[in-house]
């Protein structure tokens, strides 16, 4: 599909401060369909903001008839410009991402799905997904019950609950505290399908961090997909200043893992579940 691009500035408030955030549009067209509906998706993006490699991601979602919209995370702290992929870029990203409180990331999330949500041309389903921070954000995105999909590339944080300020890292599977607000313990309130992606190579995400979060998921009784590649590495569909890590056979894969399930889920109506008990028959 064609696709045509745009940004919106709004308003947020966290922490009694108010900042302006900017969304960037990718919107698929029809000639000759004005009217035409899509689902809707959010595009959470690493550490450098809405960067080249980003907005090539939710193109290639647009463009396969979703809504994206990928908001600017550290509008807190600074414009929507991207971050330079580079040692003071990345620096700055890292600062910022535990300086940004979980308060905040929220309110971006629900304003972003508010957002979409007035478009006339949106059908009303909203999916969400990004890579590394954004995967993180994705997953907490996903807490939203008007998000009913999602798929997260090589989340970051979650299994050592250091998003945001923090004091320490914790990977302990049992929650710090019973109103614990790390995004590991809030996943008995996910009630949307979850397919996550990972690399075994990811330093940043290790084996202990990976079985932490599959576990954490099965008990909530989450339905998710569980994805891990061999060779992968962090930051493995990044097409731009990978530091040699970029790999797009397995990111055709993972592009493939996200179209099922958004298919599936925002472009079918599926109605309300029947609440019955799949009997599954032992068969070869």
């Amino acid at each position: 599909m064609l696709i045509q691009e745009s940004h919106v500035d709004v308003q947020t408030t966290a922490n009694g401060k108010e900042s302006s955030m900017r969304i960037f549009l990718f919107h698929p067209t029809i000639p000759g369909y004005p009217k035409a509906r899509f689902p809707g998706v959010v595009v959470f993006s690493e550490i450098y903001q809405v960067t080249g490699p980003v907005a090539r991601f939710a193109r290639q979602i647009a463009g396969q008839g979703y809504i994206v919209a990928a908001p600017s995370s550290y509008h807190d702290f600074t414009g929507p410009e991207p971050l330079a992929y580079d040692v003071p870029g990345t620096d700055q990203g890292n600062e910022w991402k535990v300086a940004k409180t979980l308060e905040s990331y929220d309110e971006d999330s629900r304003k972003t799905v508010d957002y979409l949500l007035t478009l006339p041309t949106c059908a009303g389903r909203i999916g969400a997904t990004g890579m590394c921070l954004g995967g993180h954000l994705a997953l907490r995105a996903a807490l939203d019950p008007r998000i009913s999909a999602t798929t997260t590339y090589f989340a970051t944080d979650v299994h050592s609950r250091t998003l945001g300020p923090h004091s320490t890292a914790n990977t302990s599977p049992t929650p710090p505290s019973p109103s614990s607000p790390h995004t590991l313990d809030l996943l008995p309130q996910l009630k949307g399908e979850v397919s996550l992606i990972f690399g075994l190579k990811d330093t940043h995400v290790p084996d202990a961090g990976r079985d932490l979060i599959r576990a954490k998921l099965r008990a909530a009784g989450v339905t998710f997909s569980f994805h891990e590649f061999a060779w992968a590495q962090h930051a493995f569909i990044r097409d731009e200043l990978s530091k040699g890590r970029y790999d797009p056979a397995i990111s055709k894969a993972c592009f493939e893992v996200l179209l099922e399930l958004f298919g599936r889920v925002l472009k079918t109506d599926l109605g309300a579940p029947d609440g019955k008990e799949e009997v599954l028959e032992h068969v070869c």
